[in-house]
């Protein structure tokens, strides 16, 4: 599996298999490489050939502690959504600086909690800078605009244009100056997210074009974050394509270029990427317990409740399966449709719908590629299920527990 994916002779998994990585682990479990993720940090850190141009990880995709130390060792600041993230990234090593509080319909303790550590903070409507106003008059902040732009692979993660919950229209930038105007808040930041999973670079060009046809409007303007939502291609047994960040690179540059020497001003500039610097890296495996068949349909039963990974439930998402049994994977030329599903107590607990795999088994490893983001971050406790542990394949190889399995002592710690 991953066969893009060999890292100096080894596998994804170094020198383990998943079926001694269940063992050994329990199932499920989250396994990461290494390696992967920090050539994904560095895809990323050439994506504009600027000097002056920094790379933050969206830590929402993925906020386990060990991974951000190694995305913040191959040189990425951090944007943070939350004050628990933000303690999360100061624990990891990142500095104030490092940090962009990102936030969306927040109170003025999670602002005052930010501007305490000194770290900038974006606001996305015209309440939120007003209260920002209220309480931190004279501040630096940023703003989020809306550029009317979306692009995405599922509406729910569309977050421009006329139908999302984020940013300040074009329309009220003029009020958004005369609000920070009352407050002597000084915006030296703009900002804006058109959507998660993009593939092709046309729109997100747009929206960068739209956004610097913005900066005349702030004369305190320090940087630019263009956004990210960079996708990965998630049907890669069938062939899909990589986004081309070769051509990415060449228009970005060209637009920042000459950008800058139409106007001279030295600003930084950012991009938010989230699921390209983890998604890769990271993948899930679990166990099946029963294949049955109903009417037309097999079922193979898992341990993979939504409960574990959720983005097929919220947003149709596909990832990639591999069946794994007896030290090898098991030969995809001669398949069935399969209706993969998980132990929770839902219908719509689907995984993956008719699905073409070989003949399963119980005890058979399920593999599903490319879950390193938005796959642990929304886990859950439905059903009272445990979250499963995390472990990382090192450089070396080795397998290192990066965070343990629950317990169910933990389900009573909070009664």
């Amino acid at each position: 599996m991953h066969e893009s994916e060999y890292i100096a002779g080894q596998t994804f998994f170094g020198r383990s298999d998943p079926a001694e990585l269940l063992a050994r682990f329990g199932s499920p479990l989250y396994v990461y490489n290494e390696s992967i993720l920090r050539r994904r940090c560095q895809d990323m850190l050439r994506i504009i050939d600027y000097p002056r141009f920094v790379a933050s990880y969206s830590i929402k995709a993925n906020s386990n502690l060990h991974l951000l130390k190694i995305i913040r060792e191959e040189g990425l600041s951090a944007d943070a959504m939350s004050p628990g993230e933000i303690v999360v990234l100061e624990q990891a090593g990142f500095r104030p600086e490092q940090i962009f509080f990102v936030p969306n319909n927040v109170s003025a303790d999670e602002l005052r909690f930010a501007a305490e550590r000194q770290i900038l903070t974006s606001l996305d409507s015209l309440d939120q800078l007003e209260l920002m106003g209220k309480i931190l008059p004279g501040s630096r902040v940023a703003i989020r605009i809306n550029p009317g732009i979306g692009a995405g692979h599922h509406e729910k993660v569309v977050t421009a244009g006329e139908r999302t919950k984020f940013g300040i229209s074009g329309a009220q930038l003029f009020q958004a100056g005369r609000v920070a105007e009352r407050y002597g808040l000084r915006i030296v930041g703009i900002n804006q997210h058109i959507g998660s999973l993009f593939m092709e670079p046309e729109p997100y060009l747009r929206a960068a074009a739209y956004l610097l046809d913005q900066v005349e409007r702030f004369p305190d303007l320090e940087l630019v974050d263009l956004g990210g939502g960079f996708g990965i291609p998630h049907r890669k047994l069938s062939g899909e394509q990589r986004l081309d960040l070769r051509d990415l690179n060449k228009k970005l540059t060209r637009l920042i270029r000459a950008f800058t020497d139409r106007h001279g001003r030295d600003l930084l500039f950012k991009s938010e990427p989230g699921r390209y610097v983890v998604a890769e890296c990271g993948v899930l495996l679990g166990t099946v317990h029963a294949v049955k068949e109903t009417g037309q349909t097999i079922y193979a039963g898992t341990d993979l409740g939504f409960n574990v990974l959720a983005r097929p439930i919220l947003y149709d998402s596909w990832h990639d399966i591999r069946i794994y049994r007896d030290g090898r994977y098991l030969d995809d030329s001669e398949t069935k449709p399969v209706t993969v599903v998980g132990n929770i107590c839902e219908s719509g607990d689907i995984i993956a719908a008719d699905r073409p795999l070989p003949d399963l088994e119980a005890n058979d490893v399920v593999v599903v590629l490319d879950t390193g983001a938005y796959g642990y971050a929304m886990s859950s406790n439905y059903n009272n299920r445990l979250r499963p542990a995390e472990v990382l394949i090192r450089l070396d190889g080795e397998p290192v527990l990066i965070r343990r399995r629950e317990t169910y002592e933990d389900l009573l710690r909070y009664f």
